[in-house]
């Protein structure tokens, strides 16, 4: 697997981790060892989503940086494989 295909899953997994951190804490909204967890791993995938904009190309158009050049369309189309 490639860097860029092993970047990706890496972030899906905590995105995964996230969610489901998501759903107990509304069901538990004052756990905050839950809440801790929840921001430790949110500030871990922001910080693995900008340096994967940054090598690759943006995930979502918050992170299209126009300073240098337009990378936002530089991301595989569905039809080119980038959604699996």
């Amino acid at each position: 697997m490639d860097n860029e295909k092993q970047m990706l899953k890496d972030i899906s997994m905590i995105d995964f981790v996230l969610v489901d951190l998501m759903l107990y804490l509304d069901t538990h909204p004052y756990d905050r060892n839950a809440m801790e967890y929840y921001n430790h791993y949110n500030r871990i995938k922001n910080r693995m989503e900008k340096e994967f904009s940054m090598k690759y190309y943006p995930l979502n158009k918050n992170m299209a940086d126009s300073t240098k050049e337009w990378r936002w369309g530089m991301a595989p189309l569905p039809w080119e494989g980038g959604c699996r």
